[in-house]
């Protein structure tokens, strides 16, 4: 059950970051995609119906360190607390300029929106970046500090950026297609987001790699009851997923409310 366990955490993560990592990497690059309220619109509607779908596989993976390593999780969020504050205020800043874009009047409140948005997202990359960082050095109960949690920031916040821009040049059309098709290289879109698919898959399962989680695992009768309900529910929580993306999986060719 342990091993069960270790791998649905190390699924649920791989999956956030795939599929999370494209909404953040392309929301990072929206000023450079979207040079004007129209092409801006139009690069959130790539990824809008996606990104709420995209967090379940991080809320997954938060209630499966909760309820199976429950030790491992309270030594983290206690000794990243300074890693994990800036990380939710990331995310509910950008989640906030997402929702309500399409329900402010006026330019300026878009322009407010559309800051939230880039902002948000850095400050997501660059923080999973910097709590990377520790998880890599075997040090999770404290965040890590000096220029190697700087260098680790900045390469993640990059590889979350180059996986947003291959999306965007597989999704958009027109002007803002072309701005991300000349930063994806002689590969070509496709080759370069798989390559930056599998780079982001293997961040959180190295990363896992160096905690303690078959000594910090919950006892056998907590995992026996724990990870068959969530082995039941994860089919249908890929089920799903592949659906959204099959029924939105053409190019954007004009904006959504947002």
């Amino acid at each position: 059950m342990e091993t069960l366990a270790i791998a649905l955490l190390g699924f649920f993560m791989a999956g956030y970051f795939v599929l999370g990592g494209t909404d953040i990497g392309t929301g990072m690059l929206l000023p450079y995609l979207g040079r004007d309220p129209a092409e801006r619109r139009l690069v959130l509607t790539s990824f809008s119906p996606f990104f709420l779908g995209n967090e379940v596989w991080l809320i997954a993976a938060a209630g499966v360190l909760v309820g199976c390593f429950p030790e491992l999780e309270g030594e983290l969020l206690s000794g990243q607390f300074t890693v994990v504050v800036p990380l939710l205020v990331g995310w509910v800043v950008r989640d906030m300029g997402l929702w309500l874009r399409g329900r402010s009047g006026g330019s300026v409140r878009r322009a407010v929106c559309d800051g939230a948005v880039v902002c948000g997202s850095w400050a997501v990359a660059l923080t999973w970046g910097w709590l990377l960082a520790a998880l890599f050095t075997g040090a999770p109960e404290r965040p890590a500090s000096g220029p190697v949690a700087v260098l680790t920031a900045l390469a993640v916040a990059a590889l979350f950026a180059a996986h947003g821009l291959g999306f965007a040049a597989v999704r958009l059309t027109g002007a803002p297609f072309e701005r991300a098709r000349r930063l994806t290289g002689r590969t070509g879109p496709g080759p370069s987001l798989v390559l930056t698919t599998v780079l982001m898959a293997a961040l959180p399962v190295c990363a896992g790699r160096g905690l303690p989680l078959h000594a910090s695992a919950a006892d056998g009768a907590t995992l026996a009851l724990l990870v068959p309900v969530v082995l039941t529910v994860t089919p249908l929580l890929v089920a799903v997923q592949a659906w959204v993306w099959h029924t939105f999986r053409h190019r954007v060719t004009r904006p959504s409310y947002l």
